[in-house]
């Protein structure tokens, strides 16, 4: 296991009706007027947004509203929120949605008090500042309602990149698992990929002796395996939305990741299609993340048939583990086809006849140096092989 440190100060507040408190947290987290962000549709609709400015309100704290969060978020409205904030004097940004919401609010608070381009840190400059933020989650999925993580796509060249600081980590999050229940299946279907992905992400290590959190991350994988198709076929179950919902959030806040090194190339090689493609991040990393691991999965095939074995219930064959690791990659996909998401690049709207510029941008693009780092070190011809493999 590798030295680390781990800081994790987020406030989680759990349960139904739970958003009707997020006046009374902003107040204690030393909000005194809030910039309340998100997308619109069902926020509004639901009536979540008028309960969120009713507790507002009801504690005296002013508020000025950005809604239009798109998935797969974009730079202009970053720009847009953060000219918003100085110029309203907003000392608190409340995210009201999923992922993207909470992405976009992020990148906000860290641009308000920073001199610079806010892309900066997209580019590798580590967030050190930031306004406070806090999140009240209707989608179970990315993670970011616990995590120090955001990731933005810039609409000059459409470069879809992360940036990272724990000055973003929010400092409350509202998690009701009911704000989830009318979500429709693909979108529930997208969030548990993504959550599996962020996992399997971590499993995959160059690191040694890391059984406690090998052990973490399968348990959760295994939650997943169970609740998924249970909420799937029941939207309405509440136990299985809570169970996804908090799998969701301990996927992602690094609790599983510390002391080992991690993957990211599937994520990495996926940002290029929700970025050229718009569509559901979860959807793309289900074609992506077996291609990927099929790749990757001579350079250490014992990592890929321990999880086999442990979370897929394959048998270990000790004479050939390649096969074992392979059963395992199939039946993590064919799971996610049988909770409806695509399984390669023509159901997923994406055409072979883009590789090129995919690669291109996904090696080249906004500074990067031909190679993207993970598990393993990827060029751009493995990288156009991936791609292949998902046609």
């Amino acid at each position: 296991m590798n030295n680390f440190d781990f800081y994790s100060p987020t406030y989680f507040v759990f349960g139904k009706d739970r958003e009707n408190e997020a006046g009374k947290y902003v107040k204690m987290f030393g909000g005194s007027k809030v910039l309340i962000h998100y997308g619109g549709g069902s926020v509004v609709r639901s009536g979540l947004l008028d309960r969120v400015k009713a507790s507002l309100n009801a504690e005296n704290i002013a508020f000025v509203e950005l809604g239009g969060v798109k998935p797969n978020p974009r730079s202009g409205l970053v720009y847009e929120g953060i000219d918003l904030c100085k110029r309203e004097k907003v000392d608190f940004v409340l995210a009201v949605g999923g992922g993207s919401s909470i992405d976009s609010a992020k990148a906000i608070a860290a641009g308000v008090v920073y001199d610079g381009d806010f892309w900066d840190f997209y580019r590798g400059k580590r967030i050190e500042e930031a306004l406070p933020v806090g999140t009240i989650l209707t989608i179970a999925a990315a993670g970011s309602e616990g995590s120090p993580d955001s990731v933005i796509t810039k609409e000059e060249g459409m470069f879809k990149r992360g940036a990272s600081g724990d000055a973003i980590r929010p400092r409350f999050s509202i998690l009701n698992p009911a704000l989830t229940q009318t979500l429709p299946a693909f979108q529930s279907a997208a969030g548990i990929t993504d959550i599996m992905a962020h996992l399997y992400e971590r499993y995959l290590t160059n690191s040694e002796e890391v059984e406690v959190t090998d052990r973490m991350i399968e348990a959760l994988l295994l939650t997943m395996k169970h609740e998924g198709p249970r909420v799937i076929a029941d939207p309405n179950n509440y136990e299985a939305r809570a169970n996804i919902m908090w799998a969701g959030t301990m996927a992602h806040n690094n609790s599983c990741g510390v002391g080992r090194s991690q993957d990211w190339l599937s994520h990495t090689i996926e940002h290029e299609l929700s970025a050229l493609y718009d569509c559901a991040h979860g959807a793309g990393l289900a074609v992506t993340m077996p291609a990927v691991f099929k790749y990757e999965l001579s350079h250490n095939v014992m990592r890929f048939a321990q999880v086999a074995v442990r979370v897929w219930g394959c048998q270990m064959d000790f004479a050939h583990p390649e096969v074992t690791a392979l059963e395992g990659i199939e039946a993590f996909r064919n799971f996610l086809i049988s909770i409806g998401m695509p399984k390669n690049f023509e159901e997923l709207g994406a055409k072979e006849e883009d590789i090129p510029a995919l690669v291109n941008v996904l090696c080249r693009g906004d500074g990067r140096d031909g190679n993207i780092y993970g598990f393993i070190t990827l060029n751009e011809e493995d990288c156009t092989k991936i791609y292949k493999m998902m046609v």
